[in-house]
């Protein structure tokens, strides 16, 4: 295979043809903020965390969609785009319901660690305090629409590794939301293997197991990474 070259915030890089800036920035160690992004799945370019900016392009690129090309020069991490993802995560809190002290995942969020990566301490924008629901009728797990962040890594972690592709986003706008069947309780979804797989792929809160209370959910980050490897190599030992 075909190997290019470029440069990522003054190191110069060669990878395989066909890599993204994604994958390209995390081989030369430099690193790139993401939440939607999941090792193991597809990407949805979905949070755009990972906007880079390029040489010889006027507008921000998404890094983890984005093929490398021969002598691509990238920066990652100019003041322009600190402004930007500041106010990406801004936005996130201030269109949900985020209210990390009474949270499952207070302490172990994503989007609280990237809350603090990009030096956020309060958002500029109005709350907006969306009326969402709360989904018990599973008997092992439930999702509070209150905490999700729209990453869809439930939805490619159900439907790439476990097969059953219970989830999906629906509606638009301020109305979007993932919903599992055809917008049915989750409880009454046949599909659902009971798996957990998307528990431990949703970044935040959202998505946990019943029981826990607040900074009690630990998800295992790297069970989705080895599933799809094992699957892969038919390598089933962890």
């Amino acid at each position: 295979m075909s190997v290019v070259t470029l440069t990522i915030d003054d190191k110069a890089i060669a990878i395989e043809e066909g890599a993204t800036v994604l994958q390209a920035a995390k081989e030369a160690g430099v690193p790139i903020p993401t939440l939607c992004h999941l090792e193991g799945v597809s990407e949805a370019a979905a949070c755009r965390l990972c906007m880079v900016e390029v040489e010889g392009s006027n507008k921000l690129t998404p890094a983890c969609v984005t093929e490398v090309s021969e002598e691509m020069v990238v920066h990652t991490n100019t003041e322009k785009l600190q402004d930007y993802r500041r106010m990406t995560v801004e936005l996130l809190f201030s269109e949900g319901n985020h209210v990390c002290a009474i949270c499952v995942a207070n302490g172990n969020c994503e989007l609280q660690d990237m809350a603090i990566t990009v030096g956020m301490d309060h958002s500029r924008f109005k709350y907006q305090f969306p009326k969402r629901e709360v989904d018990l009728s599973h008997p092992l797990f439930g999702i509070d629409h209150n905490r999700c962040i729209l990453c869809t890594r439930c939805v490619r972690v159900c439907d790439e590794i476990e097969g059953a592709h219970v989830w999906d986003v629906a509606y638009r706008g301020a109305e979007c939301k993932i919903v599992s069947g055809l917008s049915q309780p989750w409880g009454t979804v046949d599909a659902c293997t009971s798996c957990g797989k998307c528990v431990d792929a949703c970044p935040t809160g959202s998505i946990f197991h019943k029981g826990e209370t607040t900074a009690e959910k630990i998800g295992d980050r790297q069970k989705v990474e080895f599933l799809a490897t094992a699957r892969k190599d038919q390598q089933w030992t962890r």
